[in-house]
């Protein structure tokens, strides 16, 4: 398979921003942050306002990138569930890799809540697991999950180096160890186990570069666009295009 990448030294922005990716799961694996559901989550009150929904909004006149950056450093005042996570994780790569100008430029008003993201994320999404790469978002889906406990559907991951994973509540540990995790939850005497997908998602590391040479690019011409992705991960459902 070939790649296209549109601007000079693309390969390296790509390998900064996977390595941030998965340096920032680590991070937050290791914050002190606790998993909730929507209805028990929590941020720091200073910068961040809980909504009604279990979102978390940011305060007017806090930089994004301090609120971002709070979360790592101030872990034990926040709780939240694993789609979160990971958005939270891929905003702590790109402002690792643009720089805080860059992050505070574009990513104003966050709102954290499930699988909610600010647009200049642009996320992109595989159907083909074999083709993902460290970095990436993956999803072990558990579908005879306990009814009462939504929670435990399934588990959106990280996909790290050495056939490790990062998932919010569980931690870092192997794909066997997410599923057996997510077994333990299923109804009685299901016999359907866990599984990891097929799908997986990573930034759109291209126009995450032009963020951080300042050159945002134009909206995608629909009339330019060869086919339509869909695309479910956890909660949330995304359609994603790609260009010719």
């Amino acid at each position: 398979m070939s790649y296209y990448y549109q601007h000079p030294g693309a390969v390296g922005f790509e390998r900064k921003m996977r390595a941030a990716i998965m340096e920032a799961a680590a991070a937050l694996n290791a914050s002190g942050a606790d998993f909730a559901v929507y209805e028990d989550s929590r941020g720091n009150p200073q910068l961040w306002t809980r909504t009604a929904n279990g979102g978390l909004q940011l305060r007017k006149g806090v930089l994004p990138s301090v609120g971002i950056s709070d979360i790592f450093r101030n872990g034990h005042l926040y709780a939240f569930e694993c789609g979160t996570a990971m958005v939270i994780v891929l905003y702590m790569a790109t402002l690792e890799v643009i720089g805080e100008n860059a992050f505070n430029t574009y990513f104003q008003d966050l709102f954290l809540w499930d699988w909610h993201y600010h647009s200049n994320l642009r996320l992109i999404a595989t159907h083909h697991i074999s083709e993902a790469s460290p970095g990436d978002v993956v999803y072990f889906k558990n579908p005879d999950h306990a009814p009462d406990k939504v929670e435990w559907q399934g588990e959106n991951a990280i996909m790290l180096e050495d056939g490790l994973y990062y998932g919010h509540g569980i931690g870092i540990a192997p794909a066997e160890v997410i599923i057996d995790s997510l077994n333990q939850e299923r109804y009685p005497g299901s016999l359907t186990s866990a599984y990891l997908t097929n799908e997986a998602l990573h930034p759109d590391f291209a126009y995450l570069q032009s963020l951080s040479l300042g050159r945002e690019p134009s909206p995608v011409d629909p009339r330019h666009l060869e086919s339509t992705i869909f695309s479910r991960i956890g909660t949330q459902s995304y359609i994603h295009h790609l260009k010719r």
